[in-house]
């Protein structure tokens, strides 16, 4: 219950949100206004002349931002929520009252954002969720709330009681409460050789013929775009533009790193949390509870991999990403990081003395390898194939870029085809299943052994041929499957039935499951318990 006096508290302990929601509506409504003014003023130019274009865009963004306001003084007259014995409750709306509520022991998570708008006011927004994907009914959101209510209800939704297996395990929780890792600023090498600069530096392209066309000056920057490389042979001018989209690109992964991951920091919580903060501008804070923690995954993108990092997500149930959280995986527990200090944090995410990721691998047989050379070449000649049948009925132009695609294409598909070979590995441990695979995207995922639910095993006709087969763990939590690809079939089988033993022994043919037989002759099989 809420005592009485208590700042947005109603009766029954019911609470609004704070009183300042229209001010940050209407700021926020005011921001958006003048930034789509901008464009409006110049295409009104023509028409009316600057007067009359700044006197009717002014009253238009005065009309939107009183209406904003209005809106959002409605909606905190018309918004509350309380915390009673077994359920979280919102009730909002002024014409159709929407009631909602979600029961306590289905609460997984309880993030704290706060803009920078939010943060200047002392305000956050709070996110409850569930973990599970139903269209947003699974969450309910608070904005704003006061900072310290924020925290209020962060530690009291996710309060539990006593551990499920007795004092030892509360004990054991508790034992390695404290930081786990800061920020250093030397991981901030690693955002210009992410995959965000390439698509920065096209974003920023396309930004400048945005902001052209809406200043009617488009054709006069194509026009000096053309004049600045028309003494460059072809070669030089693609060079330049890359370079050119590579630099601004870079500078905008290193802006946009330092918004994500300033203030970062990783500590497990007493009672059996860890909790992840980070943000320069909008602060966000994520909870994950160790309860539903069932592994961890080392994941390398090509161009962190070649400067020896990797970031760690969790394996966790209970963390669906929702459409509005799709900018920073929940998931996510540490940026990219040198490896060894990348597993190292692994260790002590899991509590274990060692990183299962990593652990020495099994490779997979050289047919694996043959398989990922076919598909690759495959990959670079059909359009080479192509381009050669249109040279021939079109134009002999096109043999050149035939030409110049095979030169190109089939050492780089030769070499990512080795690469994600290399990539190929899998290990059990005490506790963990772990395997790894990928090239472009490198992923090494350690999974409870225990948290498997089920197998599905897929063999295509070219995979029997060769004698491998497709082995995919299916769990509740993560992205819940985790393939082993292209591993020997009996090695397969057997990995299956020691990671859970008898799960997959009604699949195997011969007297009691013998691991050491091949799968049945079906394409596709699958086992799960539940």
């Amino acid at each position: 219950m809420t005592a009485p006096g208590t700042p947005g508290a109603l009766d029954d302990g019911w609470r609004r949100l704070d009183p300042r929601t229209a001010l940050v509506t209407a700021v926020l409504t005011a921001g958006v206004v003048v930034g789509t003014a901008v464009p409006l003023v110049m295409g009104f130019l023509g028409h009316f002349g600057a007067a009359r274009a700044g006197l009717w865009t002014s009253a238009g963004a005065v009309l939107l931002t009183g209406c904003a306001a209005l809106a959002g003084h409605v909606r905190w007259r018309r918004t509350r929520y309380r915390i009673g014995t077994g359920h979280v409750d919102l009730h909002s709306g002024l014409l159709l009252v929407r009631r909602r509520s979600l029961a306590l022991d289905r609460v997984r998570t309880v993030d704290l954002t706060a803009r920078p708008l939010l943060r200047l006011l002392g305000l956050v927004t709070v996110r409850i969720g569930t973990g599970e994907h139903q269209d947003g009914e699974s969450t309910l959101e608070l904005d704003p709330v006061t900072r310290a209510e924020g925290e209020r209800l962060r530690r009291l939704l996710l309060a539990r009681g006593a551990a499920p297996d007795g004092d030892a395990t509360a004990a054991a929780i508790g034992e390695s409460d404290g930081v786990l890792a800061v920020l250093d600023p030397r991981w901030i090498r690693y955002a210009p050789v992410s995959f965000v600069a390439p698509m920065l530096g096209g974003a920023a392209a396309g930004g400048v013929m945005q902001i052209s066309e809406w200043a009617g000056a488009q054709g006069d920057v194509i026009h000096w775009a053309v004049e600045l490389f028309q003494a460059l042979p072809l070669f030089w001018t693609l060079a330049v533009l890359v370079a050119a989209a590579l630099l601004t690109g870079g500078a905008g992964a290193l802006g946009l790193w330092t918004e994500m991951w300033w203030n970062y920091r990783l500590e497990r919580e007493a009672g059996g949390t860890l909790r992840v903060r980070r943000g320069l501008l909008t602060s966000r804070s994520t909870t994950v509870e160790e309860a539903r923690l069932r592994g961890a995954d080392l994941v390398e993108p090509l161009g962190i991999r070649l400067f020896g990092a990797a970031r760690v997500d969790a394996i966790t149930t209970g963390l669906a990403d929702d459409e509005e959280a799709k900018e920073a995986s929940h998931r996510t527990l540490l940026p990219a990081v040198p490896r060894p200090v990348a597993n190292r944090i692994v260790a002590a995410v899991l509590r274990q003395e060692s990183a299962p990721t990593a652990t020495p691998l099994t490779r997979h047989p050289r047919a694996a390898r043959g398989r990922r050379l076919r598909r690759a070449l495959a990959a670079v000649l059909a359009p080479v194939v192509v381009l050669t049948v249109l040279a021939a009925a079109l134009t002999p132009v096109l043999y050149w870029a035939a030409l110049g695609l095979a030169l190109v294409g089939i050492p780089v598909a030769v070499a990512l085809a080795l690469d994600a070979y290399r990539s190929l590995g899998h290990a059990l441990t005490d506790r963990h299943l772990v395997t790894r695979s990928g090239t472009v995207r490198r992923s090494t995922a350690a999974l409870e052994r225990s948290g498997v639910i089920g197998w599905t095993v897929r063999q295509s006709y070219f995979q029997r041929r060769a004698g491998l087969l497709d082995l995919t763990a299916t769990t509740a939590a993560g992205t819940g499957a985790y393939a082993v690809y292209d591993t020997g079939a009996g090695e397969g089988l057997r990995l299956a039935s020691e990671a859970v033993p008898g799960l997959l022994a009604p699949f195997l043919e011969g007297d009691g499951g013998d691991p050491d037989t091949v799968a049945r002759p079906e394409r596709e099989r699958s086992a799960s318990t539940r």
